[in-house]
């Protein structure tokens, strides 16, 4: 048997899981802690962060500030910020990662495989010709490249500039 040693995902291991009840997309921004919590970009009415349980190197969401849990319980406002910094984020890792396409879209209620059912967010996953291979397949694994802290520092270089990015990452 062959063994694959990535010795830096016991982070993922250890992570404390939040209590149930508790919205962690709102805590998130609230700790200004950018770097640490991987918060790429702060927008106005929402933010773009690396998931920590990502499918493919590089896998972002865009998150409102505001707990919501439909599409349709955005404000027009929202839908707009949301939307444009999903195109943002899309931006970010063609001009960072160079990838051949993207899988971007959310996942509403728990039959349609929402991990997070009260606060709607959008994946923006980056993908490459061949990235699918036997690991996931077979092995129920995915190999990531690279770090999420070497991630973060990669992908920050192409993000605009904003002072609450500055003060806090």
């Amino acid at each position: 048997m062959e063994h694959l040693h990535a010795y830096w995902r016991m982070e993922y291991i250890e992570v404390p899981r939040e209590a149930k009840g508790k919205d962690l997309f709102v805590k998130l921004p609230e700790l200004n802690k950018d770097k640490e919590t991987y918060i790429l970009h702060r927008s106005s009415l929402s933010y773009l962060i690396l998931n920590r349980f990502p499918y493919n190197a590089g896998h972002l969401l865009a998150i409102p500030y505001r707990q919501v849990a439909d599409l349709k319980d955005l404000t027009p406002e929202e839908r707009v910020d949301l939307f444009d910094l999903t195109i943002l984020g899309k931006d970010i890792l063609e001009n960072a990662l160079n990838p051949n396409g993207f899988n971007i879209g959310l996942n509403l209620g728990s039959a349609g495989g929402a991990g997070i059912l009260d606060h709607l967010h959008f994946h923006i996953v980056p993908r490459w010709e061949g990235d699918t291979n036997f690991m996931p397949v077979i092995g129920k694994t995915r190999v990531l490249p690279q770090s999420l802290d070497a991630m973060w520092a990669r992908l920050k270089e192409f993000c605009p500039k904003n002072k609450v990015q500055d003060d806090n990452g």
